[in-house]
């Protein structure tokens, strides 16, 4: 009988304890809830979005896109004032064009998509 009492008495202190500890870990968690929930609309509020880079065209890619936005076709000289690209690279990039069959002459300097 004694003993038993003395196991008793064991376990309801080992209870009381267990729930000491339950309390602290329920006063730990509430805090970290607290933190969390004025951390939120806080993070919204300095979220930035971020703009995308436009995609750089190579000069040949830019050429070809402006000689198919044109519906009669171009000539050399509209296409250096568009590009901003010197006579001799409009001229190399429009015989490479010419040569891979995306572009064709159309009379003397005027050029239509193939």
């Amino acid at each position: 009988m004694k003993q038993m009492k003395k196991d008793l008495k064991a376990v309801a202190k080992d209870l009381k304890n267990l729930t000491q500890k339950t309390d602290k870990m329920v006063k730990q968690l509430e805090k970290l809830d607290k933190a969390q929930a004025a951390k939120k609309p806080k993070a919204k509020a300095v979220k930035k979005t971020i703009a995308k880079k436009p995609i750089k065209l190579s000069a040949s890619e830019t050429v070809l896109a402006i000689i198919k936005r044109s519906r009669k076709g171009i000539d050399k000289a509209t296409l250096i004032k568009k590009t901003g690209l010197k006579d001799s690279n409009i001229r190399t990039i429009l015989y490479r064009l010419s040569k891979q069959d995306k572009i064709k002459t159309e009379g003397k300097g005027f050029y239509v998509k193939a």
